[in-house]
């Protein structure tokens, strides 16, 4: 009988303890006891049982959290950071390389203008019969 009321200690402190199961358990453990002092018990059962589930559930995520980073796997938060940095790369690098082109375009263009202006006339042929 005593493990039987360890067990339900156990799964208060583990899961989610409704109300009616608290009542259930505080009448259970306060036999011969009045109405209030087993509402006031079940109360508390609640809210030690929320405190404990809390706590579990902070210590879990807390461990996963340490594993994966012993593993080396990116946080969501870091993950999110890199994604926003290869946007604004992108955004940045869009607009650099068409600049990049641009130039080159009028680069290509003003040489081969100055390659023609700067070419001599064409020599005048020599007098013929003049050797």
């Amino acid at each position: 009988m005593v493990m039987n009321e360890v067990r339900k200690y156990m799964e208060a402190a583990i899961g989610k303890l409704s109300p009616a199961k608290a009542q259930e358990l505080a009448r259970s453990v306060m036999k011969g006891q009045g109405k209030e002092q087993v509402t006031k018990a079940a109360q508390e059962l609640l809210e030690w049982s929320n405190r404990n589930r809390e706590r579990l559930t902070e210590l879990v995520r807390k461990e996963v959290r340490s594993q994966l980073k012993a593993i080396g796997v990116a946080s969501r938060d870091e993950v999110d950071a890199l994604r926003k940095r290869v946007r604004e790369l992108e955004r940045g690098g869009g607009a650099a390389k068409k600049r990049a082109t641009a130039k080159r375009s009028t680069a290509k263009r003003s040489t081969a203008k100055r390659s023609a202006e700067a070419a001599p006339p064409e020599a005048a042929s020599p007098p013929s019969g003049a050797a």
